[in-house]
């Protein structure tokens, strides 16, 4: 909306944050330290977001305190190198490697400024996050083949710590680091308004000047005097964005909110925003780790596909992408049962079997596989099991065992959901970037309304530690202008 249309602001601000997530309230935490007057505009009743719902890892190494205290040395250059590889094809070096360079000072802005507390010990089971208190985990596959061969391996999903988590609901881990963030934004003077559901940017000329958005069914004018944010998450939930760029996702929307619907995405669309990775996706695999990795997953033709003891996320990935989502668990009672035994984050996904046979030809007729196809795929995994070896995919020694009888499937067809990755095309400082490859003036994005460090693969921790690092940066460099 042209500003020669605003009869009249209803508020103004240095820099106006839309959003109200872990990037708009880095955001917003950044400009208010850079000496801003910052006002946030959510559209819900309360800040939060996704974040506040997340399992709550933060990406970061380089060698954190936490890291450090749990006995791992990791380095800048091995962090950089595993998300080159890991995140990709086609991953923005410059973002990598600001956000590799930058971690600790992230980290200790994270706990020293901000307040986000982190238990110094490691979780070192299988499992989607840790289901105690712990601080850090694998969180990407850095310990799994294809990468720990090449790449120093070390953990860097950085959990806060919080008694009593639970997944999906405010008592997420998430929660411990929304909490100490907004906390930081109101001890700053940061103002919020809620119920704001922004719509449109308005421009003078080439430069954004704020924002219109919907109050109560009103439409109010929000001055923006240095610079707006945009920080209002995916398209996870617009199937008409996922139709035209990531179609596999339609109807697939997980670990998301129903307020993601790219709205910041099409807005910044309409004044000329480029695009990057529309098509990347984070594909969670509904199964419980300790689980699967006792066993082999096999796709619809009764074939491996994938080595079980890397990051969930690439195991999501292979089954969605590259199977159809067609994939089952192959794993005999002693497996099936020791894995019941461990502790998990997700019980929920623990599911049990629906075919039982006593052998594996037995078994494969009973799932209607092609004939040979998984006794195949059994005989030639049990031949190298024998000796503690798995040739095809790398699976470390410590979970390679042969597969015995009784034996069982669990149906994992379709068992798979997850959030887009990509969006609006940023600098290393969030300025968001016209189709020209030109900044367009005034106007920041962070989070995931942007094509942050994931251009395709993906590490829990990704979403919020890129979020809370250049939320910070476009915040900051918001008030600078």
């Amino acid at each position: 909306m042209p500003v020669a249309q605003i009869d009249e602001w209803a508020d103004e601000a240095d820099v106006v944050v839309a959003g109200f997530g872990v990037a708009g309230a880095a955001a917003a935490v950044g400009a208010a330290q850079a000496g801003a007057d910052v006002l946030v505009l959510e559209r819900t009743g309360g800040w939060g977001g996704a974040a506040a719902m997340a399992g709550g890892f933060i990406y970061m190494g380089g060698g954190t305190p936490l890291q450090q205290a749990c006995g791992f040395d990791d380095t800048v250059d091995a962090m950089k190198a595993f998300m080159k590889a890991a995140l990709g094809p086609g991953t923005d070096e410059a973002k990598i490697d600001a956000y590799c360079e930058g971690s600790v000072a992230h980290y200790h802005w994270l706990t020293d400024e901000c307040g986000v507390p982190f238990k110094m010990s490691f979780w070192g089971e299988p499992g989607w996050e840790p289901p105690y208190d712990d601080g850090l985990q694998y969180t990407g596959g850095e310990n799994a083949a294809p990468f720990h061969d090449t790449i120093p391996a070390a953990p860097r999903g950085h959990v806060p710590q919080m008694q009593d988590k639970h997944t999906s609901s405010e008592r997420g881990g998430g929660y411990m680091l929304m909490k100490p963030l907004t906390d930081t934004a109101a001890r700053l003077g940061v103002r919020s308004a809620y119920d704001m559901r922004v719509q449109s940017l308005i421009v003078d000329g080439e430069r954004v000047v704020g924002v219109l958005a919907k109050q109560f069914g009103k439409l109010v004018a929000v001055r923006a005097k240095r610079g707006v944010v945009l920080a209002t998450g995916s398209f996870a939930y617009n199937n008409t964005m996922l139709e035209a760029y990531a179609p596999k996702m339609v109807n697939r929307p997980a670990a998301s909110i129903e307020e993601h619907d790219g709205r910041a995405i099409q807005m910044a669309q309409a004044i000329g925003a480029d695009l990057a990775h529309m098509d990347a996706a984070e594909v969670a695999y509904f199964c419980d780790p300790q689980l699967f990795i006792r066993g082999i997953l096999v796709n619809g033709r009764g074939q491996r596909f994938i080595n079980e003891d890397t990051y969930p996320g690439r195991i999501g990935q292979a089954a969605l992408y590259e199977n159809a989502a067609q994939s089952y668990l192959i794993i005999d009672e002693a497996a099936y049962e020791e894995g019941l035994t461990r502790p998990t984050s997700t019980p929920m996904l623990r599911h049990r079997p629906k075919w039982v046979a006593e052998t594996v030809e037995e078994l494969e007729s009973e799932m209607g596989l092609p004939e040979g196809a998984l006794v195949g795929t059994v005989d030639l995994y049990n031949r190298h099991a024998e000796r503690g070896a798995d040739p095809m995919f790398g699976k470390k020694q410590e979970w390679v065992k042969p597969i015995g009888s009784p034996v069982a499937a669990i149906d994992l067809r379709g068992m798979v959901g997850g959030f887009t990755l990509g969006g609006l095309r940023t600098g290393v400082d969030g300025e968001v970037m016209h189709v020209s490859g030109e900044p367009i003036a005034g106007l920041y994005a962070a989070g995931r309304c942007t094509s942050g460090v994931c251009a395709g693969g993906y590490a829990s921790g990704a979403s919020l530690g890129d979020g809370s690092f250049f939320g910070r940066r476009a915040g900051q460099a918001a008030a600078r202008k």
